[in-house]
């Protein structure tokens, strides 16, 4: 998902706070776009992170002619998380709320269109002309400079404190572990704490392009993507929950069984959104997938798949209609684009707005008492 706001609104936000980035491409240890580089003992994946949203750069696996290929979108000069206006999230920890939140508006303990009064809270909005509030407000935790407080060669810990950031209550400490292990597997782990009750949605917003842009493929229209799940959740025009879920089967929705993202094209158009065609929903898993595959995805030109698990009850899958942003060198350079359908963000997150949404009965407020954990594992593999 993307945030749809102006440009001179972004870029005025973003000088007030003092994030702006320079012209000048940074240093890779210029803090917060410290480059932190992990390598799998067998080399069969290499990751790249930076300390501004505990964020992805770089993702090296091997397709099955065994050459490595960078499969995440993002940007040569990682100051430009920062300041990109279009912001499309590149592959960042998205926080204190993903996803869509209504009228910016919520209430502990939550209630159904809440309005003012004693326990209402209210977020800045930056989507769909000012009636969401889209990843956390207007600078969430993916435009956050984090801190590495841990690393070694396979493995790094970012820490972010949100001070009440955005108007959200109390402060949340969090921790993000970004770890590479043989076997081509990546695993993060994110855990938070509360100092008082405040809802907390987390994701790790990772765009994939399994053939990188190589061999004159330039979408995803031909990956192949299964999900573990039956139902997706119904929205409203401004992409908010309606309370009711979508029955996929029979529909543009069903991926139970592997089917090309492409497959059913010509039915995605306004799933998306008024004039969008493709994807930007959120399935609802069948079963817990902590300990299995929930959503997998492959290339049959590439030969590069991807087995997902997490303790997460939902996956959004975006499949980047709105992307106009100029690509890094390794996926064809400044004369070439990002366009629409360039990439699938693949998000595993908690229930969309379930704080606005109380028929749920979706807990997800957290405290001292209940601390906050999100983990997902990225297991990458070939297919001849």
């Amino acid at each position: 998902m993307v945030m749809l706001t102006t440009v001179a609104f972004k870029l005025l936000i973003l000088n007030v706070f003092g994030i702006f980035a320079t012209s000048t491409v940074p240093k890779a240890s210029d803090w917060p776009y410290d480059v932190t580089e992990l390598k799998a003992p067998d080399g069969s994946i290499t990751a790249k992170f930076v300390s501004v949203g505990a964020t992805l750069t770089e993702l090296w696996v091997k397709d099955k002619n065994g050459k490595a290929r960078d499969v995440v979108l993002g940007y040569d000069d990682p100051s430009k998380l920062s300041s990109d206006p279009d912001h499309p999230v590149f592959n960042a920890i998205v926080g204190r709320y993903a996803n869509r939140m209504k009228n910016g508006t919520f209430s502990i303990p939550i209630s159904k269109d809440p309005t003012s009064g004693p326990g209402v809270y209210h977020i800045p909005t930056n989507d769909h002309n000012g009636q969401v509030t889209l990843h956390g407000g207007l600078i969430g935790w993916d435009r956050r400079n984090w801190t590495v407080v841990e690393k070694s060669e396979t493995s790094v810990t970012y820490k972010h404190i949100d001070k009440a950031d955005e108007g959200f209550p109390g402060t949340v400490t969090a921790y993000a572990t970004h770890t590479v292990s043989d076997g081509g597997v990546l695993n993060t782990v994110i855990r938070a704490t509360a100092s008082e009750k405040t809802p907390i949605m987390l994701t790790q917003h990772t765009y994939l392009n399994l053939d990188a842009f190589e061999d004159g493929v330039n979408d995803i229209l031909n990956h192949t993507l299964e999900i573990g799940g039956s139902k997706v959740i119904d929205l409203d025009t401004n992409a908010i929950p309606t309370g009711k879920f979508i029955n996929v089967t029979g529909t543009p929705f069903d991926f139970k069984k592997a089917q090309a993202i492409g497959a059913r094209w010509s039915k995605t158009v306004n799933l998306c959104g008024q004039g969008c065609q493709g994807y930007d929903n959120a399935w609802i898993y069948d079963d817990d997938v902590s300990q299995k595959t929930g959503t997998s995805l492959w290339s049959d030109k590439s030969g590069i798949r991807v087995d997902i698990s997490t303790n997460q009850p939902s996956v959004q899958v975006y499949t980047s209609y709105w992307m106009n942003t100029i690509r890094k060198k390794v996926h064809g350079g400044a004369g070439k684009k990002y366009g629409r359908w360039s990439a699938v963000a693949i998000e595993q997150q908690g229930y969309v707005a379930a704080i606005n949404t109380p028929e749920w009965g979706v807990d997800q407020i957290y405290s001292p008492e209940r601390p906050f954990e999100w983990s997902s594992t990225y297991k990458f593999s070939t297919v001849k």
